[in-house]
């Protein structure tokens, strides 16, 4: 399978592509398409994260878990919506949090978060697929070593990212990265069920453009482009 995927990464991750579990995934992504399921999110988008944030432009690693099930939300970047749709629970627990870290006034139209990808943000899901309205569907489908391949080649070939886990799942998924090397920041998943238990007031947004400052990178604009309105 030639997959189309950023430069960058396709060097990093060539031999991945060639192996039996890759060549597995696509395989059974092929049988369910043809069978006519519904995957999430379509096509052209499953390595939105990397096509958007290619490997040499990464410096904040967001780790999800699963992309969205319901219709026209899932574009390939963990947590974010695509354009117009309304933003998830979790996502305005994000965003509350960016306004109490920041003091800045949460916008009324977000959702799509591109551009954090176009600053180095990769917002990447463990799995990158999955069947409509079926969540963790795709979970055994094998992209799991895939994303595990991907953050152990940011871990080992780059240096001073900032890693945000969170959730235990993040955080058992992160739980191999060098802390000598980068910034590894864990709290609880901004869901509704668990953005009390830590997430809400663990100030990541402000801790994160604060490391990048002090190793001479551009800190993340969080706010780019949403509008007040």
């Amino acid at each position: 399978m030639d997959v189309q995927i950023a430069k960058g990464w396709k060097e990093m991750l060539s031999k991945e592509f060639q192996k039996d579990y890759f060549k597995r995934i696509t395989e059974q992504l092929k049988i369910e398409i043809q069978s006519r399921v519904n995957i999430y999110p379509p096509g052209p988008m499953i390595f939105n994260a990397f096509n958007t944030t290619d490997f040499n432009e990464v410096k904040v690693v967001i780790i999800g878990q699963d992309p969205y099930h319901g219709p026209g939300q899932a574009h390939g970047l963990s947590f974010s919506v695509q354009p117009g749709v309304k933003p998830p629970p979790s996502l305005v627990n994000i965003y509350k949090e960016i306004e109490s870290d920041l003091g800045i006034k949460m916008p009324r139209n977000f959702g799509d978060l591109t551009a954090w990808a176009k600053q180095g943000v990769l917002m990447l899901n463990a799995t990158l697929t999955v069947r409509a309205n079926q969540p963790n569907s795709h979970a055994g489908l094998g992209w799991n070593q895939f994303t595990d391949a991907v953050i152990q080649k940011l871990n080992q070939e780059k240096e001073h990212l900032v890693f945000l886990l969170w959730g235990n799942f993040a955080k058992v998924k992160g739980s191999q990265i060098d802390q000598q090397k980068h910034l590894v920041l864990k709290a609880a998943h901004p869901s509704p069920f668990a953005a009390d238990k830590g997430f809400f007031g663990c100030k990541h947004f402000s801790k994160t453009n604060q490391y990048l400052i002090e190793h001479g990178l551009d800190p993340i604009d969080w706010l780019i482009n949403l509008p007040h309105d």
